[in-house]
């Protein structure tokens, strides 16, 4: 598919990806019964952060085995699952059990386009742990597979899933912060700071950027450092956690949306604060916003147009799913919680036949946002999204 086509592909399935938060419901409200397994890999990821186990508390979800090739990982995940049938080989489960839907939960991503791939092949629909794939011909791939069958994903990004979240997007729609000027990222710059935080950590920063700008960016200017040198192919590593290709501890990306709305994400080695500046902050005309990833995670508002509480006076108010300064109501503010929320949505995206509220697309325009850092970096230029190389850019680095 060529970057013009892939372009209008995206964006006429734009308006499905970024559908509305609905009224939080339950997957009982299906009709629905849906045979599920799980794949986990002790040892290589895991079972992520605990994406498992929320497929218990389902009621139209009958949970029939788990695969995982590390023995005494099998035999906890069936124990801690009340699973009969455990697989060494997770082909030999989705061959065998005529799944609707396999939840893909290691953290690592070295074996998720492979997975993923296999889901396919059985017509089985994917919840799966984040980040999505390692390039953006693995992303490709996968998309015209599930596309080619009518087979969903949906990624574990749960603040896309949050009352918080949709509370605040009410309260920007209304104008509590006047008109959106910017949005501002960083990740948690710890030992990972760099590359590895842009995977792991701006993938989240990104799925709420998309929130705020109106979806997709479509141009992306970046600079990416190692030890204050520009990144060359001597700089490129096989990154922890099956990341494949990172080079840089320190990255300064820009993102221009179609809207007027300009983004940026930053990341530098060895620099956490405590408490951490892990956010996404939302600059208005009239206001500032800032909200944290996760399910249930507390926003805050500052309804001071000089974004200076220092000079105006003015000061930080919490946001819960009920409002601003009003108490959270809800007490499911956990992983588990997320998940079973993206759990129950996919279920009904399935039997509505919509796209999810994180997506295949949301996902894939995630991983461009990643790809496009090192790809403006590579060209020491600004890139266009969708971005014509589909290979990671790192393997095209030639000094």
């Amino acid at each position: 598919m060529n970057p013009l086509n892939r372009r209008s592909f995206q964006t006429s399935l734009l308006a499905a990806s970024l559908v509305p938060f609905a009224p939080h419901v339950t997957a009982a409200a299906t009709q629905r019964r849906f045979r599920v397994g799980i794949i986990g890999a002790t040892g290589r990821g895991d079972y992520g952060h605990a994406v498992d186990v929320p497929f218990t508390k389902i009621p139209n979800v009958d949970l029939v085995a788990v695969a995982d090739a590390d023995p005494t990982g099998l035999e906890k995940a069936k124990s801690r699952l009340k699973l009969d049938r455990g697989y060494w080989d997770y082909h030999e489960m989705l061959e065998k059990e005529k799944l609707d839907l396999v939840a893909i939960c290691p953290r690592w991503i070295d074996q998720r386009h492979a997975m993923l791939m296999a889901a396919s092949e059985v017509n089985c629909h994917v919840y799966m742990e984040k980040p999505f794939c390692k390039t953006l011909l693995e992303c490709d791939d996968v998309a015209q597979a599930f596309n080619k069958r009518g087979l969903k994903i949906a990624i574990a990004h749960t603040a896309q899933y949050s009352p918080v979240l949709r509370t605040v997007m009410q309260l920007v729609e209304e104008g509590a912060i006047g008109k959106v000027l910017e949005l501002r990222g960083r990740g948690k710059e710890d030992h990972r700071g760099g590359a590895e935080d842009l995977w792991v950590l701006g993938s989240h920063i990104f799925g709420l950027m998309r929130s705020f700008g109106g979806g997709n960016p479509i141009e992306c200017f970046a600079r990416i450092t190692n030890k204050s040198e520009r990144i060359r192919k001597s700089h490129v590593v096989d990154g922890n956690e099956g990341l494949g290709q990172l080079a840089g501890d320190h990255l300064q990306a820009h993102y221009r949306f179609g809207n007027g709305i300009e983004g940026s994400f930053a990341s530098r080695k060895g620099v956490a604060a405590n408490p951490s500046r892990f956010a996404l902050q939302v600059f208005g005309s009239s206001g500032l916003l800032e909200i944290e990833s996760g399910y249930l995670a507390p926003a805050f508002i500052l309804r001071d147009g000089s974004w200076s509480p220092g000079r105006s006076g003015k000061s930080w108010e919490k946001i819960t799913s009920a409002g601003i300064s009003k108490p959270e109501p809800r007490t499911d503010g956990n992983y588990e919680g997320g998940h079973l929320a993206a759990i129950q949505d996919l279920l009904e995206a399935i039997e509505q036949d919509r796209a999810p509220k994180c997506g295949l697309l949301d996902a894939i325009a995630i991983t461009e946002m990643i790809m496009a850092t090192f790809e403006s970096e590579r060209l020491s230029k600004p890139v266009e999204l969708p971005l014509a190389t589909r290979e990671h850019p790192l393997s095209l680095l030639t000094n």
